[in-house]
């Protein structure tokens, strides 16, 4: 009798050992659904239900990819040993999420649209929102190694502590679960209530309801890997035995007598090594005879060890059954044979052995941790430098661990129950495990692309009006007809200029510098030539020489460079300068120049006119490759200026984020719009200003504009969610307009 499970057919596509399955849900384009598989050769294959073939490979990360999570709109989320996360849509990577210092073991796409969890081997778990890390979970005092949804609001996490925790996403830990006795590999939570199962290294099912642990189903295998439950309540678990068993509650749906004896008969014979504590600590001398299971249990899955003509044998109590279940022998109670894998955790770390050497009779006793892989000269070497030992004793060290393991190959422990996450060598925190942990180191900050987060403090505004108001003229109602606000063209500059203030500012600072910085008369006569050559009140050009006494200028101290900045926001709109400073040969320094004024902690004026300046310089071929060159760059640094409470600041952020959109509409680098859209997506939640939100809508309006795939990650982002209450503004009348005209696209 077939149970409702047959293999259809086998798909492949990766070159080494599959280490995770997912399933994206149903499309138009796909009306039965994907699969998506990640696996050990870095890459991410995804299936249609009927071809054994890959639709296609997804290829990015640096190292296995070890879990995916799918989401609306085609998102697809995957975690990777290369300690990053990645967000694709359809076949293309959108975003990688930077912050964790090792392997990402579990992903998790939250209800609210934007909101993604990853858990890690460095013990914690974070919660993004539109690429960018909100929030760290700190609690888990071993890797993180699953991760289930409960609800809008609460999530459960498990991990190699063997603990499971209920969070709130605000960031509590409401609930710590205990019941396992080794690592937990694997959690899924029932349909429509919060109750939820766990597998582990304990060899055991265990089924949680109303916080406690209900039921606790032994399997004859030591690692039970993964879990899910079925839409009809039913659970499926793989194990290291290459099994996959179902467990029901439905009477019609439960196996056979024969089928359940055979997997009694299957359990009673699996053999146990008590190193591994899943029983707690076991002195055979110690244990009752066969007579002890006439006394029945207190609690489901309560267990009950007994010895019988010098066995160890291992019970469990069945509620249902009223019964004592055999669930294995008790092997090697004394002095561990390794037949289970029965690894050794030693400061959080799994070992083969871990031995207890007595260098002396009086001294104290040291641990000696030891995998069969390893070379055991090389072991004994380490051990005595740690421990600040004699030398002298290298050979006894290493001939106790030789003759101690005597026989041990690696074919008979290690790779019999190895971690198919984590292969033979695991990848624990704190371990050096060669360069891919480190993610590449970006030439010219020297930190990692893109990290996500933010901490600043607020800062206070400053006055200045703006311009670019020419646009919200528009009042009569033929305007809704006709969308004039986006996809926008052109780059909008900072044209506003007092050049007698300006001048007049500078001679007065110039007044107060030192002497290394002085300028002299000479230098602000250039000044003033360069600034009537660059604000169209003279005929002439700017000048190399100019150009020079400028560059001297914007390199003042911080706290009286203000003016130079000034002078160089208004300059680099002149094709001349443009082309002098966005060239190939300098123009990294004037990036590093303005990128060092995007401090949090800096000046106020210095932020506002390094992203003036920043935007200026898109008005000329020159300066557009440049901004497009390091757009990475240029918008991580921007964006830390959402913090303060400057509406300019704003205005002139949303402006730079709206000439990268001009750029990227033309170019339909999908990757850039990601990033821009996540820096749309942050700055929106913070801005008060109606003209930087205007000028954000019109760069959104623009980005998704012709491009179904920009529109899909808005969505996925939940950016429509977050512009719907412009749409009932009421003055300036743009502003509502441009958000309908948006909306209309969502």
């Amino acid at each position: 009798l077939n149970r409702g499970f047959t293999e259809m057919h086998c798909m492949s596509g990766h070159s080494n050992f599959v280490s995770c399955v997912c399933i994206i849900p149903p499309s138009e384009l796909y009306p039965r659904g994907l699969i998506a598989t990640g696996g050990n050769d870095h890459n991410i294959c995804i299936f249609t239900i009927d071809n054994q073939a890959p639709l296609y490979v997804l290829k990015g990360h640096k190292n296995t990819v070890c879990s995916l999570s799918s989401g609306k709109f085609g998102t697809l989320l995957s975690g990777s040993w290369d300690t990053t996360a990645k967000v694709w849509l359809n076949d293309r990577c959108m975003m990688t999420l930077q912050g964790h210092t090792a392997a990402i073991w579990a992903v998790k796409i939250l209800p609210e649209q934007g909101l993604m969890l990853t858990g890690s081997a460095d013990k914690t778990i974070k919660l993004w929102k539109a690429g960018r890390c909100e929030r760290t979970f700190t609690g888990h005092e071993d890797c993180v190694r699953g991760l289930a949804i409960l609800g809008e609001m609460e999530f459960l996490s498990c991990a190699n502590d063997a603990s499971v925790r209920r969070w709130q996403i605000s960031g509590e830990c409401l609930q710590v679960y205990y019941g396992h006795t080794n690592y937990i590999y694997s959690i899924s939570v029932f349909p429509h209530c919060k109750d939820f199962v766990t597998t582990g290294e304990d060899r055991s099912l265990r089924i949680w309801k109303k916080g406690e642990c209900a039921q606790t189903i032994r399997l004859p295998a030591q690692s039970v890997w993964c879990c899910c439950v079925l839409d009809n309540g039913d659970i499926v678990v793989g194990a290291s035995d290459g099994i996959i068993r179902v467990f029901t509650e439905s009477l019609e749906r439960t196996a056979s007598a024969e089928e359940i004896q055979a997997f009694e008969n299957e359990l009673s014979q699996a053999s146990i090594d008590p190193k591994t504590g899943d029983l707690g600590d076991i002195n055979a001398d110690d244990l009752p005879g066969r007579e002890h299971l006439k006394d029945p249990g207190t609690r489901d899955g309560q267990t009950r060890l007994i010895k019988d003509n010098g066995k160890v044998e291992a019970y469990q109590w069945s509620v249902s059954e009223g019964r004592w279940i055999k669930i294995g022998d008790v092997v090697g109670s004394s002095g561990a044979t390794q037949q289970t894998s029965g690894k050794v955790l030693f400061e959080g770390k799994e070992y083969d052995y871990v031995f207890t050497i007595d260098v002396n009779e009086s001294g104290p006793s040291y641990k000696l941790p030891y995998n069969i892989t390893d070379d055991p000269w090389l072991t004994a070497y380490n051990f005595l430098q740690k421990n600040d030992l004699n030398p002298m004793f290298l050979d006894q060290v290493a001939n106790f661990i030789m003759d101690n393991t005597k026989g041990q190959t690696l074919l008979s422990s290690s790779t019999q129950f190895s971690d198919p996450f984590t292969g033979a060598g695991r990848y624990v925190p704190g371990s050096s495990s060669g360069s891919s942990t480190i993610p590449a180191a970006d030439p010219f900050t020297g930190a990692g692309r893109y990290v996500p987060g933010s901490a600043s403090n607020a800062v206070a505004p400053v006055g200045g009006a703006d311009p670019y108001t020419g646009m919200g003229a528009y009042q009569s109602s033929a305007a809704e007809a006709e969308n004039i606000y986006f996809p926008k063209k052109d780059a909008v500059t900072f044209d506003q200029a007092n050049p007698t203030q300006i001048l007049g500012k500078l001679k007065e600072l110039n007044g107060n510098a030192s002497e290394e910085h002085k300028l002299t008369e000479d230098d602000l006569i250039i000044l003033e030539k360069l600034l009537s050559a660059t604000c169209n009140t003279s005929a002439e050009t700017p000048t190399a020489q100019q150009i020079q006494t400028l560059w001297r200028a914007v390199n003042w101290p911080e706290d009286i460079v203000f003016p130079a900045l000034d002078i160089l926001r208004l300059s680099v709109k002149h094709p001349i300068v443009n082309e002098n400073f966005c060239s190939e040969k300098d123009h990294v320094q004037l990036i590093i120049l303005l990128l060092k004024f995007l401090n949090p902690k800096g000046k106020q004026a210095n932020q506002l006119l390094a992203l003036r300046a920043l935007c200026n310089c898109f008005v000329s071929q020159a300066g557009q490759k440049l901004m497009m060159e390091q757009r990475d760059e240029i918008m991580t640094q921007a964006i830390e200026m959402k913090s303060g409470s400057n509406k300019n600041i704003h205005i002139a952020l949303a402006t730079l984020t709206l000439n990268y959109a001009v750029c990227l509409h033309k170019v339909n680098n999908i990757e850039g719009k990601a990033q821009c859209l996540s820096v749309i997506s942050t700055v929106m939640e913070v801005v008060q200003d109606l003209e930087a939100v205007f000028r954000l809508l019109v760069a959104l309006g623009t980005l998704i504009s012709d491009d179904t795939n920009a529109v899909q990650l808005a969505k996925s982002l939940g950016v429509d969610s977050q512009i719907k209450k412009y749409a009932s503004v009421s003055e300036p009348a743009k502003v509502k307009e441009c958000c309908r005209f948006v909306l209309n696209l969502l």
